[in-house]
C-alpha cells in the first residue's frame, strides 16, 4: 500500500527538504518502483548506482530476482537491467566485473554487456548475503545462516572462516588488512534476536576476531562502509536507519529514517549514503553534515 501511494504521488525522484540540526541532509528519493531492494552500490566507472532486488523470498529460487540502474539524480534508468537472478543482496565492482550474492551462489555479471557470465556455487551455503573486495581481487561474502565467510581467489570459491563468534555476520567492508563484520545478532527462526548485533574485526592474516568498538549491542546490522576518520557507517534494518560506530565504542544514530534500512552504499568523496528501503521499494539519499 505505502508503494502503490507514494508511487501515485511521485513520478520521478523527489527532493526532500533539509532538517535544521540533523547530522544528515536528505537529498532525494526514487521512484517507488523497486521490488525489495536489498542493496546499493555506486559505479563510480560509469557514475550510476546499482541497486540489487529480490521480489520475492528471500531463500526462494524463483528467479524473480533482478538488478536496476539508477542515476546520481534518483532517476530510474533501467528498472530491469540484468534479470534471472533469484534473490540477489550484497554486490561489489572488481573492474567491470559485478559480483552479486544469490543464495548459495556468487554469480558474476559482466557489466560492459548488462550480462550474466559466470556463476560459483557455495557449497553447503544458505543465505549468502554482503559481498565485498580486498583491492587485490579477492572476493568475500558473508553466510548469514551458517556462520560462514567465503572468500572467491584464484577461481576458487570456499570457505575462509567460519565461527559462532561472527553472529549471523551481514554486512562486510574491508579496509587494510581487517574486513570489518555487522553482525545480525544471534537469532531465532523468524530473524528476531534477544540480543542485537555489533561489528567485528577480522585480521586477514590469520584470521583473528575482535570486537570494534567493544560488544555492546548496536543493531540488527545490513550495510557496513567504512568512513575517513576510521569509524563505521552501518545501517539498522529491524530498527531503521544508519549509525556512526567509532573506534572507542560510541555509537551516533545519523537518521532513524525506518525498518528495512538495508544494505547502504556511500561515497567517501561526496559524503553520499544511498539506502535501500527494502519495505518501502525506494532508494533514499542522504548528504552526511562534514
Amino acid at each position: 500500500m505505502i508503494r502503490r501511494l507514494v508511487a501515485a504521488l511521485f513520478a520521478c525522484s523527489i527532493v526532500l527538504p533539509a532538517q535544521a540540526g540533523e547530522a544528515v541532509t536528505p537529498r532525494w528519493q526514487s521512484e517507488a518502483v523497486f521490488l525489495q531492494p536489498e542493496s546499493v552500490l555506486l559505479d563510480a566507472r560509469h557514475q550510476t548506482l546499482l541497486v540489487s532486488n529480490i521480489d520475492g523470498q528471500p531463500l526462494e529460487k524463483d528467479g524473480k530476482g533482478f538488478i536496476s540502474k539508477l542515476g546520481l539524480d534518483g532517476k530510474v534508468q533501467t528498472l530491469r537491467w540484468v534479470e534471472g537472478l533469484n534473490a540477489p543482496k550484497g554486490m561489489a565492482l572488481v573492474g567491470d566485473t559485478l559480483y552479486v550474492s544469490d543464495i548459495d551462489v556468487l554469480v558474476e555479471i559482466d557489466v560492459a554487456a548488462g550480462r550474466v557470465k559466470k556463476r560459483h556455487e557455495a557449497p553447503g551455503a544458505k543465505f549468502l548475503n554482503d559481498v565485498t573486495t580486498d583491492g587485490a581481487g579477492h572476493v568475500f561474502v558473508s553466510d548469514m545462516l551458517t556462520n560462514r565467510i567465503h572468500r572467491l581467489a584464484d577461481g576458487r570459491f570456499e570457505v575462509w572462516l567460519e565461527s559462532e563468534r561472527l553472529a549471523n555476520p551481514n554486512g562486510l567492508a574491508v579496509i587494510g588488512g581487517t574486513l570489518y563484520v555487522g553482525s545480525w545478532g544471534v537469532m531465532a527462526p523468524d530473524f528476531s534476536t534477544k540480543v542485537p548485533g555489533h561489528v567485528l574485526a577480522i585480521s586477514l592474516k590469520d584470521k583473528s576476531i575482535s570486537d570494534f568498538g567493544g560488544d555492546a549491542p548496536v543493531g540488527n546490522l545490513d550495510g557496513v562502509e567504512a568512513m575517513a576518520d576510521g569509524s563505521l557507517l552501518v545501517s539498522d534494518w529491524m530498527s531503521g536507519g544508519i549509525k556512526r560506530v567509532a573506534a572507542d565504542g560510541s555509537v551516533t544514530p545519523l537518521d532513524p529514517l525506518g525498518p528495512g534500512s538495508a544494505d547502504i552504499g556511500y561515497d567517501a568523496a561526496s559524503g553520499t549514503v544511498w539506502v535501500p528501503m527494502m519495505k518501502d521499494g525506494v532508494v533514499r539519499a542522504l548528504q552526511l553534515r562534514h
